[in-house]
């Protein structure tokens, strides 16, 4: 059995005239990151490899989630998750070796559509049809080797969003697009 643990990046900011792979967090998305970062410590969901999108959002994320770990692996920053739909998704993670905890830092829609091919039909519902960002799935697959990953194998074992730990949109604040 190995575990694929798939997040998506925290809340971006849209500064003007920055592009898309630029974009920073906004302050809900550090407060979030940090809150998921602290349940990821909390209940022992560290990974033994992280494969982070190049994105400055996702390595944000990723910088700010592991403050609360106690010493992990560095990430590989992996153009091929920034932009990837869940096919390519799906042969990036079979390219890995056994490593598990496995842990793709990305983006939406790829990150959810990836949720959905890879779950038995009827724990679906559990993440869809929202993957929201700075939300965590733990997927849990019934195979040796990631090369054997295939649709409709995985079983959710947790899917976690920043509002359940309690961080709150901000108010009287331009909402975000992403």
């Amino acid at each position: 059995m190995l575990r694929l643990i798939l997040l998506r990046h925290a809340k971006s900011a849209w500064p003007d005239g920055v592009a898309d792979i630029d974009r920073p967090l906004a302050g809900r998305g550090e407060r979030a990151a940090a809150a998921i970062g602290t349940y990821m410590a909390q209940e022992a969901l560290l990974p033994v490899r992280a494969l982070v999108s190049p994105a400055r959002r996702t390595i944000e994320t990723w910088e700010i989630v592991t403050r609360a770990w106690p010493p992990h692996p560095l990430p590989a920053y992996e153009r091929g998750i920034y932009e990837a739909p869940a096919a390519g998704l799906t042969r990036l993670v079979q390219a890995q070796d056994h490593a598990s905890p496995l842990m793709l830092v990305g983006h939406n829609p790829g990150m959810e559509d990836f949720t959905t091919l890879l779950l038995k039909r009827a724990p679906r519902a559990k993440v869809l049809p929202k993957f929201p960002t700075g939300a965590l799935a733990v997927i849990d697959v019934p195979v040796a080797r990631w090369e054997d990953l295939a649709p409709g194998i995985g079983t959710l074992e947790r899917f976690v969003t920043p509002r359940a730990l309690g961080v709150q949109k901000e108010t009287g604040v331009q909402k975000d697009k992403e």
